[in-house]
């Protein structure tokens, strides 16, 4: 697989399973080393440039409220607590006075989709979520380009 070809991600529909915000983007991941979803939710998070994972982090705790853990914790995910794991997938949660949001990354021989879940509390906090969410659609995607690429050079 050439390195310098950016793999294409792609919006994918995902029930909202009661949650008043639901996206999830899809990357092809065929042909590539195969990685748990742990390390594919460290190498989207944690291998991103120093720079994106302060604005990340930043816009987190500082925009969202988020409550986050210690960024190298190994029971967390640049601060996101992981609240459940399997041979397929990882979650990752965390909470504020305005919103719980919730990242669900699944692993599949050709594929990886990051799902977002949020439930907002009250008018400010999907007000603060609006505001948020146009922002949530550039970076998960360049985010998973920039995973798949990483995962091309993993042997």
């Amino acid at each position: 697989m050439s390195l310098s070809r950016a793999l294409p991600v792609h919006r994918t529909a995902v029930d909202p399973a009661g949650a008043h915000y639901a996206s999830a983007f899809t990357a092809p991941v065929a042909g590539l080393p195969p990685l748990p979803p742990d390390a594919w939710a460290r190498i989207v998070f944690e291998e991103a440039p120093v720079a994106l994972q302060r604005c990340l982090y930043t816009a987190w705790r500082g925009g969202l409220g988020l409550r986050l853990g210690p960024r190298s914790a190994r029971r967390h995910v640049l601060g996101w607590p992981i609240t459940a794991t399997g041979p397929d997938s990882i979650t990752l949660e965390a909470h504020s006075p305005l919103l719980t949001a919730r990242n669900v990354l699944c692993v599949g021989a050709s594929f990886v989709t990051w799902s977002t879940f949020v439930h907002a509390t009250g008018r400010t906090g999907r007000g603060v979520w609006a505001v948020a969410a146009p922002l949530h659609h550039q970076a998960v995607p360049l985010l998973l380009k920039r995973a798949t690429r990483k995962a091309a050079t993993r042997t």
